[in-house]
């Protein structure tokens, strides 16, 4: 329940106080949000199998925000920043989508 709060009070800050993202972070942001999601979605996961350890998803969570910002960073430096970003989201995306349907045949039971 803390953390349900925590992110309506996150929401709530957020859509009040508009905060403005620097330019040199922009391209960056989207990989980190679906790096982000893709932890979320793993630790829902763990959670419904019964093996939901806190400090695994933080670690999971931060990690994986820092790896894909870092493997679209090189992309950046090496001249091709748009397939790196395109190969971390379909990564994530498989990963997202793979712990979606286990979510959902927990839930459904289908």
């Amino acid at each position: 329940m803390i953390a349900v709060l925590g992110l309506l009070a996150g929401v709530v800050v957020g859509l009040l106080v508009r905060p403005e993202v620097p330019a040199v972070v922009e391209p960056y942001l989207p990989i980190a949000v679906v790096a982000a999601l893709d932890a979320v979605f793993g630790g829902l996961r763990a959670m419904l199998d019964g093996i939901f350890v806190d400090k695994v998803f933080v670690v999971s969570f931060l990690s994986n925000v820092v790896v894909a910002a870092l493997i679209v960073f090189l992309g950046d430096k090496l001249g091709v920043g748009a397939q790196l970003s395109t190969g971390v989201v379909v990564v994530l995306g498989i990963r997202i989508f793979s712990n979606a349907a286990a979510i959902r045949r927990h839930v459904f039971r289908a």
